[in-house]
């Protein structure tokens, strides 16, 4: 789909689908150590020593993960990262799972409301509901994205 996908034609109940993404053990440590340093994201024994059990992955980087297989099954559809103005924020962020090394990740996402902006009529937003799963289709993390659409030209 190359036609640019404006504010007008997202529906609310449309629904996308995203990833997968193997996720390694260097990856979960690398972003760790420079983005949440905790013990329980860098080492075995540490984690091994909390309710975690085991290495797991910062909720960050779970989200920022869910971003990166968004906005790759974007760049596959270009008209729906043409009409993007980016977003206003999350809503109702929730880990739900650890996420582990050799874990592999999935995302769906669910328009669930849309509003015309009363101040910039050349943009609109839309709320999408987004979930991660894990291997096992267990849900790892929740959250509603708030994004900025472009609106179709006058």
């Amino acid at each position: 789909m190359n036609e640019i996908v404006y504010f007008e034609d997202v529906q609310l109940g449309d629904r996308s689908e995203f990833g997968p993404l193997n996720i390694s053990r260097e990856e979960v440590i690398a972003f760790a150590s420079e983005f949440d340093p905790q013990p329980f994201h860098l080492s075995d024994e540490a984690a091994a020593q909390t309710h975690f059990g085991s290495l797991s992955a910062s909720g960050w980087h779970t989200t920022a993960l869910s971003m990166k297989m968004m906005v790759a099954a974007w760049q596959k559809q270009p008209g729906v990262q043409a009409a993007s103005l980016g977003a206003m924020g999350v809503d109702e962020l929730r880990w739900l799972q650890p996420v582990r090394p050799g874990d592999t990740l999935r995302g769906t996402s669910e328009v669930i409301e849309k509003k015309a902006s009363r101040s910039r009529p050349e943009m609109g937003i839309v709320r999408s509901r987004v979930t991660l799963f894990n291997q096992r289709d267990e849900p790892v993390l929740k959250m509603i994205p708030i994004a900025i659409f472009r609106t179709r030209p006058a």
